[in-house]
């Protein structure tokens, strides 16, 4: 019994204490891991966001620094990215969207410019020429062909020096002193290189260009620059007997020395844009008479919409048309204006109402200081253009005309009549 007894005092006190014990320590045993896990799984996630928004931060701030990059690279080395910069590179690799370079662009317009020098005595150049058809027609300035002749149409002998060394003879077809473009032709040489032609209607500031010339006879010069403004109005320094010439010029900061005068000047798809005019006698257009001799960084440029046309007509018929208002008008320098002289009857000047003792102070967007200054921008108008006139009555009382110039084809042009 004692042994029952025991046995039965063993039960509950020892094998069901312990089952009783057992029981709650499993129990809390399995919400303490589930809690354990449950803490682990947040922890996990919040890891897992945390490196998330790291990641991000880390490619936004990557992407920040690439767009520095290439900004950066844009403005310290263009033709790394293939874009178009107006700041050269040391060594003056302009190129544009394309990546055409100065090197390429010179390349393709060398051989299609000249060397013009008198054929005997010192054969001293006297400026350049751009090679227009493959048959040989060249363009030119007038003032370059005065300086070998006091007779613009019979030069003394000029020659043309390719790029490549050849020589030959340069034959005035005709030549127009108030445009200051001649034309010739090469004889007795074959496989020439034509320019191609751009449009100087396209032209934009600060877009970058290329003069090719001979500047004090060093033939096959190539300068680089951009064009500094449009529509200048310039007077070359022609024959003072002959009426007064002028354009309405490409302003360039290229380096453009005489010699260089008839060259060419090209955007960067190595296009003819103008003819270099600048240099040798070039002087201001605003009745001031200063002068630019060398390159100053004020260069000047026919457009070649004008050339061309002037061209064509010396071409097909000897002679070029220019804009014509129909007075006549003092040559003197005049704060107030032109005065004009006198009104040919029928004239653009005599339908807009101007008479003999009144001043035009104004054509357009350009001051006139001079009768010189009006001639000259009439002359770099094209004939039909549109034109506003700011006149000065005897009471000085300002009124504005806007007419049509005619064309002077046809009309005697005695000196300081336009």
């Amino acid at each position: 019994m004692s042994t029952r007894h025991s046995r039965y005092r063993r039960l509950p006190g020892t094998a069901r204490a312990r089952q009783d014990r057992g029981r709650p320590r499993v129990h809390t045993a399995t919400r303490q891991s589930g809690r354990h896990r449950a803490v682990r799984e947040d922890a996990r996630r919040h890891r897992l966001a945390r490196a998330g928004w790291v990641v991000v931060r880390a490619l936004e701030v990557a992407a920040f620094t690439a767009a520095i990059a290439t900004a950066v690279a844009v403005l310290v080395n263009p033709e790394a990215v293939g874009s178009q910069s107006l700041l050269p590179s040391p060594v003056h690799r302009l190129s544009d969207l394309r990546g055409i370079t100065t090197e390429q662009v010179a390349a393709k317009v060398l051989p299609s410019v000249v060397s013009l020098q008198l054929e005997q005595g010192s054969r001293a150049v006297i400026g350049s020429g751009v090679i227009l058809t493959a048959d040989g027609m060249v363009v030119t300035n007038n003032h370059v062909l005065t300086m070998a002749s006091s007779a613009p149409r019979e030069p003394a002998g000029v020659a043309a020096v390719l790029s490549d060394g050849r020589t030959a003879p340069f034959q005035v077809i005709a030549t127009d002193p108030e445009s200051d473009i001649t034309i010739g032709r090469l004889a007795e040489v074959g496989e020439l290189v034509p320019i191609p032609i751009g449009s100087s209607a396209n032209l934009h500031i600060g877009q970058p260009v290329v003069a090719v010339g001979s500047p004090l006879g060093l033939r096959g010069t190539v300068t680089v620059g951009i064009v500094s403004a449009l529509n200048r109005l310039v007077c070359p320094a022609i024959d003072p007997e002959q009426p007064v010439g002028a354009f309405y010029g490409i302003q360039t900061d290229a380096a453009i020395n005489p010699g260089n005068s008839g060259g060419a000047l090209v955007d960067m798809n190595g296009q003819l844009v103008g003819v270099t005019a600048a240099g040798q006698g070039a002087v201001a257009g605003d009745g001031s008479g200063a002068q630019y001799r060398g390159s100053i960084g004020l260069n000047f440029a026919i457009p070649v919409d004008r050339a061309e046309r002037i061209a064509g007509e010396l071409l097909a018929t000897g002679h070029a048309s220019h804009a014509w208002l129909g007075a006549r008008v003092s040559l003197d320098a005049d704060p107030n204006g032109a005065r004009i002289i006198d009104v040919r009857n029928g004239s653009p000047a005599a339908a807009a109402g101007l008479s003999p003792g009144t001043r035009v102070t104004q054509v357009d967007d350009d001051a006139i200081a001079s009768g010189s200054t009006l001639l000259a921008a009439v002359q770099a108008k094209e004939p039909g253009a549109q034109v506003t006139l700011v006149i000065a009555e005897r009471s000085d009382q300002r009124r504005t005309v806007r007419l049509s110039l005619g064309t002077d084809q046809g009309q005697p042009q005695p000196i300081g009549q336009r």
